[in-house]
């Protein structure tokens, strides 16, 4: 049996702390969100904590009346607890050596592992069909888990909302985009 994970980046934001709610592109990106699920079965919904990516899928939660499950794991990962000017050539420099870790701030590595543990909860769970709602930094790291070549570039590429789709059979994962722009 087939096992799907969509992984879904949060709609826009009005800013980066937990509590940022989405704007009102963001409210709106998020009912287009539910209409792409539309002819999908869903099984389960897993948000991170943060108040974006729960209000992200609100609407396919009613909607489907499946319950929202928050898992702390799925939060965005903390590059550094010290305002950095220089942030995103810090951020680069992660993707690169995935060691590198900043005052306060989380590995790549280790950010990484906290979400592919999640990942492989759920394809061993009986959920054939699962939502995971995150963030731009962990969602990238999370699919360089899978593909080696997916880097800096590919996160700066990210959109908001955007979509991936992990598939589990035989033994064997495999990643597509399935997020346009144009939707």
């Amino acid at each position: 049996m087939e096992k799907k994970i969509f992984i879904v980046r949060h709609c826009r934001a009005q800013g980066q702390s937990p509590k940022a709610q989405l704007t009102e592109e963001g409210l709106d990106q998020a009912i287009l969100l539910s209409r792409f699920f539309l002819n999908t079965n869903i099984d389960r919904i897993i948000s991170s904590p943060f108040l974006r990516a729960i209000q992200s899928v609100e609407p396919l939660s009613d909607e489907r009346n499946i319950k929202i499950e928050i898992e702390e794991r799925l939060a965005e990962r903390t590059l550094s607890t010290r305002y950095l000017t220089d942030w995103i050539e810090k951020l680069e420099a992660t993707f690169t050596d995935l060691e590198l870790k900043y005052e306060g701030g989380e590995s790549s590595k280790e950010a990484m592992s906290r979400i592919v543990s999640v990942v492989d909860e759920v394809f061993k769970s009986t959920s054939e069909n699962t939502i995971l709602v995150t963030h731009g930094n962990i969602m990238s790291l999370l699919l360089k888990n899978y593909d080696n070549n997916f880097g800096f570039d590919c996160w700066k590429r990210l959109s908001n909302p955007d979509v991936y789709v992990l598939s589990y059979s035989n033994n064997q994962v495999t990643m597509e985009r399935k997020w346009s722009e144009e939707l």
